[in-house]
Order: C-alpha cells, then sequence, then structure tokens
C-alpha cells in the first residue's frame, strides 16, 4: 500500500499532552507491546529492568540539551530578538546556525546584545530561513548560555520554561552538548534503574535537532530522506554494540543512529524509516508516544507493525497515559 501520512493520524484531548514532567522519572507508566504474541498490557516503567535479559544491550543517546533559546535587543533599539541555535558550525562553538526571529529586520551584519558579556552577529543568510551567527564578548560562550539562555521546550509544552525544566529536560546520562531536543525516551531513567537492568550500555550521540517536530511532506514521503542529525559512536559503543545479543534501543534517536551504523566515527543521518523497513541493529525499543501523522509514529509502526501500532495509541488514549516529551513511554518487544 501506497504511505500516507493521514493513515498515522489519532485523535488526541488536548489535556493528554503532559505539561509537566512528574515529581519523580521513574513514575511514568509504560505500556508494553510485544510484537510475537501481538499483545499490549499495562505496566510501569519502575518495571523496566525486569524485560532485561542476559547478553541484552542499552543504546543510551548520551547527547546534552543546549539552552537554545535566547533573548536579546539591537543597540540603540527596544525590539526583542530571539535567537534559537541549532548546530554549532565550529569546536570553539562561536559559529552557530540558528533561527532568528524577527528575521527580516536582521541583515548580515547586524549586532543582538545578548548580555553585557555576550552578543551575535548575522554572519550569513542560509536556506530555510536560517542564519548564520558569531559569538563574541568576554565571557565563556556555553558558561553564559547557560546563565542567561532558556530550555528549548517543544512547542506543544505551550508553557514558558522553569528553573526545574534545566534539570529535567535532560536524561541523568547527558555528557555531550549540542542537542535542540531531549532524547525524550531517555528522560524516564534514574542511574538506579540503569544499575537494575544489569546490562551492557552503549553510549552513541545523536544531537537531536528541531527538524524532529516538522511536520512531514509530500517530498519526504517522495525520497524517504529527513532532516540531517549529526551523530558518533566510539570505539567502545562500536564494539559493544556488535557484541550484544540484543540491542534495546532506548528512544528512536538511538534506533535512527544504529540502524544507519554501527561502526566506528562521525557523520550525519537523514534516514527516515517507514513501515516495510527491514531492521537491522534493533531488537527492542523504548519510546514515548509521539505526534499524530510523524516521522517517529511511522518509524515505530515499522518496528512494532501498523495495526499494532494503532491499536497500541488507541488504548493509551483510551487508558489516560500521558503523551509526547514528558509523558509515559511504551516498550516494544
Amino acid at each position: 500500500m501506497p504511505l500516507r501520512i493521514e493513515d498515522f493520524h489519532y485523535d488526541l484531548p488536548d489535556e493528554l499532552i503532559a505539561r509537566q514532567p512528574l515529581a519523580e522519572r521513574q513514575g511514568s507508566r509504560m505500556l508494553v507491546i510485544d510484537r510475537a504474541k501481538q499483545s499490549i498490557r499495562d505496566d510501569q516503567f519502575c518495571n523496566f529492568p525486569s524485560y532485561i535479559a542476559p547478553g541484552d544491550c542499552l543504546v543510551l543517546n548520551n547527547t546534552r540539551v543546549i539552552p537554545a533559546r535566547l533573548f536579546g535587543q539591537r543597540p540603540g533599539l527596544s525590539g526583542k530578538i530571539e535567537i534559537f541555535l541549532l548546530r554549532s558550525l565550529n569546536a570553539e562553538s562561536s559559529r552557530w546556525r540558528a533561527l532568528v526571529r524577527p528575521g527580516k529586520k536582521l541583515p548580515v551584519g547586524a549586532e543582538v546584545i545578548l548580555s553585557e558579556h555576550l552578543k551575535a552577529t548575522i554572519t550569513a543568510h542560509l536556506t530555510m530561513g536560517e542564519r548564520e551567527i558569531e559569538f563574541s564578548g568576554s565571557a565563556s560562550i556555553h558558561e553564559e548560555l547557560d546563565r542567561i539562555g532558556h530550555v528549548p521546550l517543544p512547542p506543544y509544552i505551550d508553557r514558558p520554561d522553569e528553573a526545574a525544566d534545566k534539570e529535567r529536560y535532560q536524561t541523568v546520562f547527558a555528557k555531550h552538548l549540542g542537542a535542540s531536543a531531549a532524547p525524550t525516551a531517555g528522560l524516564h531513567f534514574t542511574p538506579e534503574i540503569l544499575a537494575a537492568t544489569g546490562a551492557e550500555i552503549a553510549e552513541i550521540t545523536l544531537h537531536v535537532g528541531l527538524g524532529t517536530f516538522k511536520p512531514l511532506s509530500a517530498e519526504n514521503l517522495k525520497t524517504l530522506t529527513l532532516h540531517s542529525e549529526y551523530y558518533e559512536i566510539t570505539p567502545e559503543a562500536s564494539a559493544t554494540l556488535k557484541a550484544a545479543k540484543r540491542r534495546v534501543a532506548i528512544g528512536t534517536t538511538s534506533v535512527r543512529t544504529i540502524e544507519t551504523s554501527m561502526e566506528v566515527g562521525t557523520g550525519d543521518t537523514n534516514i527516515f524509516i517507514t513501515p516495510g523497513y527491514e531492521f537491522r541493529a534493533v531488537g527492542a525499543m523504548l519510546t514515548n508516544f509521539h505526534l499524530p501523522a510523524s516521522s517517529l509514529i511511522m518509524l515505530v509502526a515499522a518496528f512494532t507493525g501498523y495495526d499494532l501500532t494503532m491499536r497500541a495509541y488507541q488504548h493509551a488514549v483510551a487508558e489516560r497515559y500521558r503523551f509526547f516529551s514528558y509523558g509515559d513511554c511504551m516498550l516494544i518487544l
């Protein structure tokens, strides 16, 4: 059957969108899907370790979310300028791809004062409305971004970021700065839950971009490609991945990475996994509930099967699960 975006729509009551995290990371509900039995059942995430077997490897995305949303002013003017950082362009993190609003009022060479210690200069206009910016000033860039930047909460959370989000919209294993959005399946884990699994751990890095929230287009379906995201696989991670009996991918970002490569190195992936795709690396998956008609629900359907996926989502809505980044999760075996 032809792939159609509308086939992956489901009705979601607005009140089921989780706009605040639970008090305890491990407190979420977990819908368990057994592909072999074609069954679904309700459980709690705190029982996740009981599903892990000897020889399993947990694949964790250790990207760290940057405080990507910045606000400033042009010298001598009162209007507010918003800069949303997308991707660092050099090792010093002084040059970035970014979204800038209002972009039309900011020609190349325009300066934005972000604080007394940091300013940004527009150095180029890029494709799709993006800008290249360069930071300058007396402060350490990452220290100043951490001080003045705001957590880039997804648009559906629909509230200003709060102090608590700096810790809760970050996994406990986050290490490498560069993401514009969190790998949200990892938000459920605590060090104690990870230890209780007894599994080998392979940490990969994929810097999640804003494209994860971008609506699908006919061009995506035609080319079977998505936005590009940077990944890195270390020698240690590659060896652990290859030695595993079963790889349990924590999140769709881990899935996209190891289905692209398990070899040592860095690169960019624009892989678009849809029903009919033959999985080479992933044996089980933990993931949150995704937006209707999105590339991520298509990925889940490719792994789980279309009918079982849509039945699971209908069950989750009926049982009042919490959806999206701060919501509950599903374990697909």
